[in-house]
């Protein structure tokens, strides 16, 4: 007889797997963001209809999406001149992305409710993985509440919509990784300065969080497009107009060289204590995982940087700006990794 509290009678394996790829496939959608971003073509739905799975198929259907279209801020203000053929090119990796949100859900929904109607995972984990396909929900909401943001009056979405969006993509993101890594039931101790090293990774992840999230701020003000320079910014050490707000907090919020300024200021700092902390780990009392969670963590933030300097003085060309978003979901989840590996209890 299964009892209620029992641990899960789901081999960790299949759990471990079908987390694993549920949480891929939110990089996946992140990256998928990035691109209809960079490429103008978030707007080109006007209407969520998240029950829909099929594009437009016959030419009367995709004359009536581009009917639609023709109504929003964007084309009146920026793409006046589109014709059918260009608006199908914007068309498709915004239908792809939302296609692909939807997918997550299923892949997560359907073994979810499986595994619970077999009473193949206990309770516990039931409602906490109840509770991530409920922040899926959210996403999806969220998402076109910031793509609505620019279907009023200007063509171009809130940047404050824009970076929750992505931070809840991670949040989502880490919480998989780290029900994965629960499944796979990894040791949690890891050596005597492991209550250090929790305390620092705890403090890594919350600068990291800080910096990705000035990075979509970035985004959402196209403000990598101004500054192309490095180290210094058009020659200063702070941009002369980025105090042009009052009161003077606003400037980090809404200015773009002030916004730009928070982010690289944020990201070297990240840069600088990651590397501190790889060095402290070589020494340190701690066990295998972590030590390599927090290496390949300072690593791989050196090559994010490299990407987002590099991105900055090409003036965001999309392959480099793509990847050094995708950058930044991988760096998050090293840093989960080494957390989880250090967790208490």
């Amino acid at each position: 007889m299964r009892h209620a509290s029992s641990a899960s009678s789901l081999p960790s394996a299949a759990l471990t797997w079908w987390l694993g790829a549920t949480a891929a496939m939110v990089a996946v959608m992140v990256a998928l963001g990035g691109l209809t971003r960079l490429t103008g073509s978030g707007l080109s739905m006007v209407e969520w209809n998240p029950h829909h799975l099929l594009p437009p198929i016959t030419d009367a259907q995709w004359h009536e999406a581009f009917a639609l279209y023709r109504q929003s801020p964007e084309f009146r203000l920026v793409n006046s001149g589109m014709d059918l053929a260009g608006f199908k090119g914007i068309f498709w990796l915004e239908y792809v992305h939302r296609l692909w949100g939807r997918l997550i859900g299923l892949v997560f929904a359907l073994p979810l409710a499986l595994f619970v109607l077999r009473r193949a995972i206990d309770r516990r984990l039931a409602r906490r993985l109840a509770g991530l396909l409920a922040l899926g929900a959210l996403q999806g909401a969220l998402g076109w509440y910031m793509v609505a943001s620019g279907l009023a009056d200007r063509p171009q979405v809130s940047h404050f919509r824009l970076a929750a969006h992505l931070v809840l993509a991670l949040m989502i993101l880490a919480l998989l990784l780290w029900a994965a890594l629960d499944a796979a039931h990894l040791p949690a101790r890891s050596g005597a300065d492991a209550a250090k090293a929790r305390r620092a990774l705890v403090a890594m992840l919350a600068l990291a969080l800080a910096a990705i999230t000035w990075g979509a701020l970035v985004a959402g003000l196209h403000a990598g497009r101004i500054h192309n320079t490095f180290p210094l910014m058009d020659g200063h050490l702070f941009p002369p107009a980025g105090l042009s707000l009052s009161p003077p907090w606003l400037n980090a919020l809404e200015n773009p060289s002030a916004v730009q300024y928070v982010h690289r200021v944020l990201a070297l700092t990240l840069l600088a204590c990651l590397t501190l902390l790889a060095g402290w780990s070589r020494t340190a009392r701690l066990g295998g995982a972590t030590r390599r969670a927090m290496l390949l963590a300072a690593a791989w933030a050196w090559v994010q940087a490299a990407m987002g300097v590099a991105t900055l003085l090409l003036a965001v060309p999309v392959p480099l700006a793509a990847l050094h978003q995708i950058g930044a979901v991988v760096l998050f989840a090293l840093l989960t990794w080494g957390l989880h590996s250090v967790r208490s209890g």
